[in-house]
């Protein structure tokens, strides 16, 4: 195979596996249609409660005896949210939250320090939010049939209406307050931290009844989900749930997943989460704590997926207990998510080629932290790269410049045999040995370097931290398209000088697709991030010197 015909097949490989991404994802949102009725847990998306766990947390003292088979009433299952809830506005350094008292839920929440927009700054991203159309909010309640219980349908009070996070303050609370009608007094408590994003929930119950109390946690995020039409040029990103489970890692249940059937997963410890482009909304349930993961399709187009308590708590009478959980809402960071619960910085997916992916990445944020500037991170981080793969790329080099020498060797006797293929083959082959060439010299050092390129693909694509990151003059983004195109002709042109420094192709059609390819690539890119293409130029370029240097001493040994 010649090194043309080779290079040929990988670009129009690497461009068939980029659109390919984009088809199958755009496929799979289309593939199921939504089923409109409820499954499994009723339309009020209060779970049930479980079955009494043998483990239980009792909490208080010594319990009376409590029910063997707690379930939610039906009635309160189906009941809609009754009264009109009182909006709490929460602001931290971090975040500008919105809590509605109907339910305690979560309505509204933006990222202060990431704007949706680079040209409006003071407008952070919104990441949950009540509006009917992206519908995205955070539920929580208890459950358990001992006791009437307050879930995300019960109309709480609050004693303010908005809190701040005061300079010199590391925290607050906002607790809201019910009780219910045989007297327990019930607490849902937010504590919001400085410089986090992760927010702890609380639920603190004081039993002022003549009974023992038992209850379960639940907690649920409720989204809606409409198909989107992406195109073929669209970056295959993934919107839809996920998991983490000790025994089975890290998995994604997507949207249509959840349409077809709802999952029920028991498990000790773990984590269960929506995930957006750079983005994560994750319920992490209290450490050691037995817990059932489940999703469900509401139907609308609106899907729950979260998590209930298997181990009851237990409370005596004229006791307390507290019944504990957190959310995180914020983005993928790595040096955040590393922090959390085992498994969250698999969030950031790099897909199967994560164990090139890691490290490429882990290496990109150490020269960040010495030149303070992603786009010269890209560029350095491909020239080491290239220095790593230098020996490989300079025996293909070698191997095309050996090729090109001989090129008119080979016109001659293409022109001499014609259509005889097997004479050709052999007088090539005299000519390769003669010569001292190696045909596959230039394959397999490109090959090897195929799952690198493709892994910091991923790393550029994924990571948060080139969102909205600026580089130099006009690339004020690195996640955005270059505005000015500037960097896809580039890139292009600099296509077009490695097909000249090649040996050049003789079968006709070939010619066509080589001449084609650079400008199809160049249109192809325009529709990138700049930092991809950033790093395809630089490598591009690098390519160019190399091979130019390398053919031109093999020329001179050849004169010589």
């Amino acid at each position: 195979m010649d090194n043309q015909k080779l290079i040929l097949y990988v670009t129009l490989g690497f461009i068939l596996f980029l659109i390919w991404e984009a088809w199958t994802l755009d496929q799979k949102e289309r593939q199921v249609e939504i089923t409109k009725t409820e499954q499994a847990l009723g339309k009020s998306g209060i779970p049930s409660a479980p079955e009494t766990s043998a483990k239980s947390r009792p909490v208080g003292g010594q319990t009376d005896a409590v029910p063997s088979a707690p379930v939610t009433p039906e009635d309160d299952q189906r009941a809609p949210k009754t009264g009109k809830g009182q909006s709490i506005l929460v602001e931290t350094d971090l975040l500008k939250v919105t809590i509605d008292t109907n339910g305690g839920d979560l309505r509204s929440l933006v990222l202060r320090k990431y704007p949706e927009k680079l040209n409006e700054p003071e407008t952070g991203i919104t990441l949950l939010t009540e509006n009917a159309d992206d519908l995205f909010i955070a539920q929580s309640g208890l459950i358990g049939n001992s006791h009437k219980m307050p879930t995300h349908k019960t109309l709480f009070k609050s004693s303010k209406q908005s809190y701040n996070l005061a300079d010199g303050q590391d925290d607050l609370s906002v607790t809201l307050t019910w009780v219910s009608p045989d007297g327990i007094s019930y607490q849902k408590i937010y504590r919001f931290y400085r410089n986090r994003y992760l927010i702890d929930v609380t639920f603190k119950v004081t039993n002022n009844s003549t009974k023992a109390w038992q209850g379960y946690l639940y907690s649920q995020l409720r989204r809606r989900y409409l198909t989107e039409s992406r195109g073929l040029l669209a970056l295959p990103t993934y919107t839809g749930g996920a998991y983490y489970t000790p025994e089975d890692k890290y998995e994604k249940v997507s949207f249509d997943e959840m349409a077809e059937a709802p999952l029920k997963l028991d498990t000790d410890n773990g984590w269960v989460a929506i995930l957006q482009h750079y983005f994560v909304t994750a319920l992490l349930p209290d450490r050691d704590t037995p817990v059932q993961f489940f999703t469900r399709s509401l139907g609308e187009d609106q899907y729950n997926i979260g998590y209930k308590d298997l181990a009851s708590t237990n409370i005596a009478t004229r006791g307390t207990g507290e019944l504990k959980s957190q959310i995180y809402v914020g983005p993928k960071e790595h040096k955040r998510l590393v922090e959390l619960p085992e498994g969250m910085e698999l969030t950031v997916d790099f897909g199967i080629l994560t164990v090139l992916s890691a490290p490429l990445f882990w290496l990109l944020v150490k020269i960040h932290d010495i030149v303070n500037n992603w786009g010269v991170a890209i560029i350095l981080l491909t020239i080491l790269i290239k220095l790593v793969f230098f020996p490989l790329s300079a025996a293909s080099y070698k191997s095309m410049a050996h090729m090109k020498r001989v090129q008119p060797k080979i016109v001659s006797i293409k022109e001499r045999f014609g259509k005889d293929k097997q004479k050709l083959n052999k007088a090539m082959m005299e000519i390769y040995k003669k010569e001292k060439i190696n045909p596959l010299g230039g394959c397999l050092p490109i090959l090897i370097q195929i799952p690198v390129f493709i892994a910091l693909y991923w790393v550029l694509l994924e990571s948060v931290e080139m969102r909205q990151a600026p580089f130099a003059l006009w690339i004020k983004d690195l996640s955005a398209p270059d505005p000015f195109y500037v960097l896809p002709v580039i890139m292009g042109i600099s296509m077009y000088v490695q097909q000249w420094l090649n040996p050049s192709v003789m079968d006709p059609v070939q010619k066509k697709i080589m001449m084609i390819m650079p400008g199809a690539f160049m249109i192809f890119f325009l529709f990138f991030p700049a930092g991809l293409v950033l790093y395809w130029v630089v490598n591009n370029l690098l390519s160019i010197a190399q091979q130019w240097q390398i053919t031109r001493m093999i020329t001179k040994q050849t004169q010589a």
